[in-house]
């Protein structure tokens, strides 16, 4: 038996990623690339000490992950995204 979090990402074709994003409505694959720079933005904000500035942009991080999250969920619900994921 294999656990979840001890499987190694293998990458995949482009052709195969293609044919999997032809699949999928384009307003998921949108929500999934927003969630994916959302989660990025808020792990550049981390720290105990933030300025005003970068709280705030922590915060409109959050905000549109957790939009995007709401569109991704309703499709499937593993789909949605962590700010910490590894992936």
């Amino acid at each position: 038996m294999t656990a979840s979090h001890l499987l190694v990402p293998v990458p995949i074709p482009d052709r195969v990623a293609a044919l999997i994003g032809s699949c999928i409505p384009p307003h998921i694959l949108q929500a999934e690339f927003d969630a994916d720079c959302a989660a990025r933005e808020v792990r550049r904000f981390r720290g105990p000490r933030l300025c005003v500035e970068d709280q705030a942009d922590r915060e409109q991080a959050l905000s549109e992950l957790a939009r995007a999250n709401k569109i991704l969920s309703a499709h499937h619900p593993r789909l949605a995204v962590r700010p910490g994921g590894a992936w």
